[in-house]
């Protein structure tokens, strides 16, 4: 039977081969912006051959994609503090949003520099693209947890739906948080202080039978959205 120890040691020294490109490539990336970033350049910083770097990502766009994907993987851990220790839904969901921030703040000097080619629909640097589906999976599943484990009582509908509106909801943060120019991007957190509270009011409101119908109305419209 062959010796397991020298394939482990392969996969051990090819993990940290795309690990090194991935890192000089948020170098790059930071120093030089997006564009002008190229895969031979990338290359150069990370010491490898252009067909290595290929090897491990065919494109700069499978270099984002790591990242969104180490990004994940960051924030999950993160989040996992508050998610353990506490049932309240809006000390939850304000955890889960704080944990993104705090995980996203080395990065936001060049966020700026892709979220133009992420904006384009048609680019798979968009969150919503096909490339995107399993970072925006593992996003939409660490909300289920934030829903699941929480005090809220909700209409199971709205239940089933509420991961992905809280998704959407990260989303527009980021768009805030991306154009935020305040020390530390103050901003944005202040506006996930002051915005938390109000999510978990109008959710907790949705159980009034006065407010159903409208209820009903948003989770029928999120379906149309995503079977559209």
């Amino acid at each position: 039977m062959p010796d397991p120890a020298p394939r482990a040691s392969l996969t051990s020294k090819a993990e940290q081969t795309r690990a090194t490109i991935a890192d000089a490539a948020l170098r790059l990336f930071r120093r030089e912006g997006y564009d002008r970033t190229t895969m031979r350049a990338i290359a150069a910083e990370a010491g490898v051959a252009v067909g290595n770097a290929y090897y491990y990502f065919g494109s700069k766009e499978h270099l984002i994609q790591a990242f969104y994907d180490s990004i994940q993987v960051e924030h999950a851990e993160a989040a996992g503090v508050v998610l353990r220790r506490d049932r309240a839904f809006d000390v939850r969901l304000r955890g889960v949003l704080d944990a993104w921030l705090d995980v996203a703040a080395p990065h936001h000097g060049f966020a700026a520099q892709f979220f133009k080619n992420a904006a384009d629909p048609d680019s798979p640097l968009s969150p919503f693209s096909p490339e995107s589906t399993a970072a925006r999976a593992a996003s939409t599943e660490l909300y289920r947890r934030v829903v699941e484990g929480s005090d809220l009582k909700l209409a199971p509908a709205v239940r089933s739906e509420l991961p992905d509106l809280l998704w959407l909801l990260q989303m527009g943060y980021v768009l805030f948080w991306v154009h935020d120019r305040s020390p530390e991007q103050a901003r944005t957190r202040s506006l996930v202080a002051r915005s938390v509270p109000i999510v978990d009011r109008l959710l907790r409101l949705s159980r009034l039978p006065v407010v159903r119908g409208v209820v009903d109305d948003v989770v029928a419209l999120v379906a149309d959205l995503r079977t559209g």
